[in-house]
């Protein structure tokens, strides 16, 4: 604990993306995009959610590089934007797994998910799970220490801000 007061929150990695997914419909604008809707009609349909509401997400999601927006026509009307999960926006899918996970441990009625998630492959469940780098797994958080990194913003006692871990200017 005296370690973590040796840091500041100020460029938290946590908060920095809950700035951008931590909204409810965000995540669940989220979760529609990995079951394949794309087309905002059909997300407002699924979700239920207010039509400037969803406007919203979509636009900060596609300002965020996460949805990527392109074009369709169907025959005889207007265009109209779809949207796509980009590179950024899949890697999301393991914190949207592991939500679904948690959710179905401890608020699913009757022990019941709603929903399984399944491998193409060999059609078993799929699970997010936290591992070390050596393969050491699966671990729980009293597995577990944070240490500053090396973007860690230190303080002084009093809380002055002096520095990163690497130097008052980033230097060694």
């Amino acid at each position: 604990m005296k370690q973590r007061m040796d840091y500041s929150a100020a460029n938290c990695s946590v908060a920095a993306a809950l700035s951008v997914v931590g909204e409810k419909w965000t995540l669940l604008v989220l979760r529609e995009a990995f079951y394949g809707i794309k087309r905002f009609d059909e997300m407002q349909k699924v979700l239920g959610c207010a039509r400037n509401v969803l406007s919203d997400r979509l636009a900060t999601l596609v300002e965020a590089g996460i949805l990527e927006r392109s074009h369709y026509r169907e025959h005889g009307q207007r265009e109209r934007p779809e949207y796509h999960l980009s590179k950024k926006g899949s890697d999301l899918f393991v914190v949207l797994l592991a939500l679904m996970q948690w959710g179905d441990q401890w608020l699913a009625k009757d022990g019941e998910p709603p929903v399984a998630v399944l491998h193409n492959g060999c059609g078993l469940a799929v699970f997010a799970e936290m591992r070390c780098a050596d393969g050491h797994g699966p671990l729980t958080a009293k597995d577990i220490y944070a240490k500053p990194g090396p973007a860690a913003i230190l303080n002084r006692r009093n809380d002055e801000v002096i520095g990163t871990v690497e130097g008052p200017r980033g230097d060694a």
